[in-house]
């Protein structure tokens, strides 16, 4: 029996998953989660092999939470559901300790397929995230300047370009003002960008311009 945790903000959305779940004959959820606490609370209190967890929930963010999971419980393998089309989400998230990557679009088609193949060991990224990971892998290869940016400081410059201001930015994720803007003026600097401008552009330019409630 492989035992599932559902980490999701969005309540209808766990209720789907454990649809899905239900009718498969050998795979059981075992807890919910709504949020990061909730997440690490089911890490210390529950024995399960697979958690499906959201990338953007409240609370820890997705990046800094799949670190956290990983430490407590090594073994458990992590499948990332996210609203995010985009590699770099899918790159930094198997980087960050991720066993697999799936979009809430496939989920409901790939969603058994996926579970199964990291339970098993193995890995579950499309094709274009395995080579974007390969070519990050190789000597010399040079990187985008946003690829450079920590987990903390990617999250603030996608919040940025969607158009969030420092104080909506510090109160989704429950840092301080100035926290916020020490993040920001880092990520500026990395990236070379003088205005908010040149930083909405270049998330267009890469496909990373998102909206807040992705």
């Amino acid at each position: 029996m492989i035992r599932i945790v559902i980490a999701d903000d969005h309540a209808i959305v766990r209720e789907g998953l454990k649809r899905i779940v239900s009718e498969i004959g050998d795979m059981q959820v075992v807890g919910e989660a709504a949020d990061g606490m909730q997440v690490m609370q089911r890490v210390r209190e529950l024995d399960f092999d697979i958690i499906v967890q959201d990338l953007s929930m409240p609370g820890r963010s997705g990046m800094e939470l799949i670190k956290m999971v990983r430490a407590e419980k090594p073994k458990v393998r992590i499948l990332v559901l996210s609203m995010h089309q985009e590699l770099q989400y899918a790159v930094r998230a198997i980087k960050s300790g991720a066993s697999g990557y799936l979009t809430k679009e496939s989920a409901p088609a790939q969603l058994e397929q996926a579970i199964r193949k990291i339970a098993g060991g193995g890995a579950y990224v499309t094709a274009e995230v395995a080579e974007q990971l390969a070519l990050g892998a190789m000597p010399g290869s040079t990187a985008n300047p946003h690829e450079s940016l920590s987990d903390r400081e990617f999250e603030v410059f996608r919040l940025l370009a969607a158009g969030a201001s420092v104080t909506d930015i510090a109160t989704q994720l429950k840092l301080s003002v100035k926290t916020v803007s020490t993040h920001k003026a880092n990520l500026m600097h990395k990236m070379g960008l003088q205005n908010a401008s040149e930083l909405v552009r270049y998330a267009m330019k890469h496909g990373l311009a998102d909206n807040l409630d992705a």
